[in-house]
């Protein structure tokens, strides 16, 4: 027996207008998997970049799925399955190829391990935004670099849904964010969101702006979206013993390191956390304590009305306007 899914395809690499709605089959769960009814899907950077054929990886052609996260309700289990029975709320864990297990769809079938719990207080909405940058933020600058009370973080990039994320995890924390975006008019939305400082790229020097707002001793850590050359001069930014976390390459050319050493520079991706049982669980339960407090809430730019309005919510993603989290409702 099959079941008929409604799914987010594209057949060639592009822009947005190559993405299709298709109705595709699936199989029932085999051992070990699980059968989702979505709820809501949301955007990351690495999506768009996959559809253009610029990420890491390439797409599948001549049928490629897409999306990394997705928030729904299960509708079946395979044998073996021991974690999920049906009508369980749950989320996608990102730990997943693409082109093949892409989530942005109405049906989706993924493995037991690639899928967790969502809190039953938390709506679809807010759960599809909630682990790709959460998990990064979390697991770069608690679990890697060690970030601590009082620390000062740099985050690039501050206004997308990993930046966003990544504030409110130095503020859970106690630690104090300083936050960078390209155009002045994100600084007062940066600043409302919880940034302690907001440093415009466009017209303000980043290493002489953290020194400054940090007492001349810059900051403990730096989280990076960016890459390129730029990642270089943010070795200036830090204090002599620091920690660099690179964890995108929106500037497609190598990174270059500091060379005011001593620091310590990682190279992190979300596979850190949710490639694992023991990441997957720490990560959960992160969520689950935070969202609960009310110090983690993810920041929603806007919610496009079903799938069909995919190309749309690619759309706004290319067009940098936004901050946070884009997400679609199924």
């Amino acid at each position: 027996m099959s079941t008929t899914a409604r799914t987010v395809l594209f057949h060639e690499i592009g822009g947005p207008e190559v993405l299709r709605v298709e109705e595709t089959r699936l199989p029932d769960p085999g051992p070990g998997e699980v059968l989702i009814d979505v709820a809501a899907i949301a955007l990351n950077r690495a999506e768009a970049l996959f559809r253009a054929g610029r990420y890491f990886y390439q797409p599948t052609l001549p049928a490629s799925r897409n999306g990394y996260e997705a928030a729904g309700t299960v509708a079946a289990v395979g044998p073996g399955v021991t974690a999920f029975a049906p009508g369980d709320p749950v989320m996608a864990a990102g730990d997943i190829e693409l082109g093949s297990q892409g989530v942005h769809a109405d049906r989706i079938l993924l493995p037991e391990d690639r899928v967790v719990a969502r809190p039953a207080d938390v709506d679809p909405v807010v759960a599809a935004a909630v682990w790709v940058g959460y998990s990064t933020a979390y697991g770069a600058l608690v679990r890697t670099a060690g970030l601590a009370a009082g620390d000062h973080v740099l985050i690039t990039g501050a206004s997308s849904g990993t930046g966003t994320a990544a504030i409110q995890v130095a503020r859970r924390a106690g630690a104090v964010p300083i936050a960078t975006t390209r155009t002045e008019d994100k600084r007062r939305q940066l600043l409302d969101l919880g940034a302690e400082h907001v440093i415009v790229t466009g017209g303000e020097d980043i290493a002489k702006e953290t020194r400054r707002v940090t007492g001349g001793r810059g900051a403990e850590v730096v989280f990076d979206a960016i890459g390129g050359a730029t990642f270089r001069e943010l070795g200036d930014a830090v204090v002599e013993g620091g920690t660099l976390v690179s964890y995108g390459w929106l500037d497609r050319l190598p990174i270059e390191l500091p060379m005011n050493w001593p620091l310590t520079v990682h190279g992190y991706n979300n596979l850190v956390m949710s490639g694992s049982a023991d990441g997957r669980r720490r990560t959960s339960r992160y969520l689950a304590s935070g969202l609960a407090d009310g110090t983690l809430r993810p920041v929603v730019a806007e919610v496009f009305d079903g799938l069909d309005r995919i190309q749309d919510a690619h759309r706004l993603m290319e067009s940098n306007r936004h901050t946070g989290k884009i997400v679609v409702t199924v």
